[in-house]
C-alpha cells in the first residue's frame, strides 16, 4: 500500500450547497475531452510530480483527514492510497487552503493532481473543476448543549449559532433560520467545536459525518436533529485537463465499492 507522506502549509475551510446541476456535470466529467485534445491525453494519466499521486486536502476535518503521530490520515486519506495503489506510485499528501482547492487554483497549476477533502459536489465548483463520481453521502446536522431543548431550525431565532465559514450549513442556516439568529462564520471545525463547548454558542450545524466526533470529545454536547440536504463528496482534478486520472479514479471506486474495500474503510472510521 502506498505510504502518504506529510506536506503542510496554514489551512482554511470552505464549502457549498450542493446543486443538481453539479451532479449531472459530475455524470459527464468523464465523458469527452476539451477542444484540441490528443489521444495520448485521453489515455496517458498525468502526475504533477513522476512516480507520485499528489493529494490536496484541507486538514483537520476529522475523520476525512486529520494528524496522527506526525501523519496525515483518515477516510479520504485512504481511499487516497487505493488511487495511488491503482497506479502503481507513491502516496504525497498536501494540507492546503480549501479555498486553493474549491477556485480550481490548486489543481489548475497543477500543485496537486487530485482533491480529497470531504467537498461537495455543486455547480460553482463545476465550472472550475472536474469531479469524481460521489463517494459519500452527507447530511447537515444540529448540534446544541444537552438540555438546551434545541431541535428545530425554527427555534434558532435569538440563539448564538456557529457555522463553518462558506459551508452548506451557513447556507441552511441563511436559508431556514429566523432572521434574528445571531450567526457566527468560523474558519474551520475545530474553531467552531472549540466555541460551543466553552459556551459561546447555543448551537452549531454542520456536516452530520463530523457531527459524531464533535459530541463524542464533549459529553456535554448532543446531536440534535439531522438535515437531508442532498449533499454528496466528490474528488477533484483539474478542469478539462486530467480525464485518464479521472477515470482511474472512478474505476477505483467503482472497484472498492464492488470487493467490499470501501465499506471495510468505511467501517474503519464511521463504524
Amino acid at each position: 500500500m502506498a505510504q502518504p507522506i506529510r506536506r503542510s502549509r496554514p489551512a482554511r475551510t470552505a464549502a457549498a450547497a450542493l446543486s443538481s446541476v453539479a451532479l449531472l456535470a459530475t455524470l459527464g466529467a468523464c465523458g469527452g475531452a476539451a477542444s484540441g485534445e490528443s489521444a495520448d491525453a485521453l489515455t496517458d494519466v498525468q502526475l504533477a510530480f513522476n512516480g507520485a499521486l499528489t493529494v490536496c486536502t484541507d486538514s483537520p476535518y476529522a475523520p476525512f483527514v486529520y494528524e496522527e503521530k506526525g501523519k496525515l490520515v483518515g477516510f479520504d486519506v485512504d481511499l487516497g492510497k487505493e488511487i495511488a495503489e491503482a497506479l502503481k506510485v507513491d502516496l504525497d499528501v498536501l494540507d492546503v487552503a480549501f479555498d486553493d482547492i474549491t477556485s480550481g487554483d490548486s489543481l489548475n497549476n497543477d500543485v496537486c493532481d487530485v482533491a480529497i477533502s470531504a467537498m461537495t459536489i455543486t455547480g460553482e465548483r463545476a465550472r472550475v473543476l472536474d469531479f469524481s463520481s460521489p463517494y459519500f453521502d452527507a447530511r447537515q446536522a444540529l448540534v446544541v448543549p444537552r438540555g438546551s431543548g434545541l431541535d428545530e431550525i425554527s427555534e434558532l431565532g435569538g440563539q448564538r449559532v456557529g457555522v463553518q465559514k462558506d459551508t452548506t450549513g451557513e447556507t441552511y442556516v441563511s436559508d431556514y433560520a429566523p432572521e434574528s439568529t445571531k450567526v457566527t462564520a468560523y474558519d474551520d471545525a475545530a474553531a467552531l467545536q472549540a466555541a460551543l463547548g466553552a459556551g459561546e454558542l447555543d448551537a452549531a450545524l454542520l456536516d452530520n459525518t463530523v457531527s459524531g466526533a464533535f459530541v463524542a470529545e464533549n459529553p456535554n454536547l448532543k446531536l440534535s436533529r439531522e438535515f437531508e440536504t442532498g449533499e454528496q463528496y466528490g474528488m477533484a482534478v483539474k478542469k478539462d485537463g486530467n480525464i485518464p486520472l479521472l477515470r482511474t479514479i472512478n474505476g477505483t471506486l467503482a472497484d472498492l465499492r464492488e470487493d467490499g474495500t470501501y465499506d471495510k474503510i468505511y467501517d474503519q472510521y464511521f463504524g
